[in-house]
């Protein structure tokens, strides 16, 4: 007798895999359509520059790429240590290119995984390790959002043009994020005067969860915290400077053009799994804008997203693999 299977739970594993396999379905039709929309002639000039590409830069974007990961883990202990935890750097380190590997995969998973193995190597707490990584998506949103206005200031004229242009409407998206705010707010109201039950175990969940989320306020080092921060992002932009100096047609891209690049491919990697397919198409829509032809924005767009998910694939391996070996005796 076959087992019938409620529809509430069917329901769900049904939103699940819509939202695992919707973003890589996604990043496929944008991979079709950048193709479907160049000539043999057009591809095989992209191939060529790619082919001929300088690799000095795109290798020194990459290990630029490195050293932020390893700025990032480092920060994470400042976030740990009023919790009470200083995990070893290098399962931080380990743990979070595992974690960037499973984004490639499923959207969001990587937070969850990168908790989850500090938690298992370093006895901390899931709940309080995954407080710690929202609040680092908190800071990372805050930064994205302050070179999103530096970006505006520089260029506020073509910013405004394209916003009239797409009929973006912004009222509308302050009502829907001031919903949101009220909705989360009184969430948690709810939640605190919850005493015992399954609104109790939830609320012990999210006490712990805010505990890790606010221990950025009990930091002792917030100067040096800040530092990482700004270094963290500064190699971020910088990963994207040099690798204009990789071919000849964007080695002369001013500030403003590489801002408002990296700015769309910051979009486009939360739009899809890593940016696949849509990552070269935004930052090539970006350069064609400064003068850049089609087919070098294109080629541009490609070898940045290329080397930095190369990056990662091949680290992120590395890392799962190294793991257990290193934390043999745990």
């Amino acid at each position: 007798m076959k087992k019938i299977i409620p529809l509430p739970s069917l329901t769900k594993k049904i939103k699940n895999i819509l939202k695992r396999i919707l973003p890589l379905l996604l990043g496929v039709f944008f991979i079709w359509y950048s193709y479907s929309n160049t000539t043999a002639s057009d591809r095989q000039n992209i191939i060529d520059s790619i082919r001929e590409a300088n690799y000095f830069w795109i290798v020194l974007s990459m290990l630029m790429g490195i050293l932020s990961h390893i700025i990032r883990a480092v920060r994470w202990n400042l976030l740990l240590e009023p919790l009470g935890y200083r995990p070893k750097i290098i399962n931080n380190v380990l743990a979070l290119l595992v974690g960037y590997l499973a984004n490639l995969g499923i959207p969001r998973s990587g937070e969850l995984l990168r908790a989850t193995t500090v938690s298992t190597y370093e006895d901390i707490p899931f709940q309080k390790a995954f407080g710690t990584i929202i609040t680092e998506r908190i800071i990372d949103v805050l930064m994205l959002l302050i070179i999103v206005f530096i970006t505006g200031i520089l260029q506020t004229e073509i910013i405004l043009d394209y916003f009239s242009d797409k009929e973006i409407n912004f009222v509308k998206i302050i009502i829907t994020l001031t919903v949101l705010g009220v909705l989360g707010i009184s969430f948690l109201y709810f939640i605190k005067k919850a005493k015992g039950g399954f609104l109790g175990k939830i609320k012990a969940f999210v006490k712990e969860l805010l505990e890790g989320v606010l221990s950025i306020f009990k930091m002792k080092k917030k100067w040096l915290f800040l530092f990482y921060t700004f270094a963290i992002w500064g190699l971020y932009i910088f990963m994207f400077w040099v690798i204009k100096w990789s071919l000849p047609e964007t080695n002369t891209l001013s500030l403003n053009a590489i801002l408002a690049s990296f700015v769309a491919g910051a979009f486009a990697v939360s739009a899809t799994n890593g940016g696949v397919g849509l990552y070269p198409i935004a930052v090539s829509q970006i350069l064609i804008f400064y003068g850049i032809s089609s087919n070098a924005g294109d080629a541009f767009g490609w070898i940045m997203w290329s080397a930095q998910t190369s990056m990662i694939v091949i680290f992120g391996a590395l890392a799962f693999l190294f793991l257990p070996i290193y934390n043999k005796n745990k």
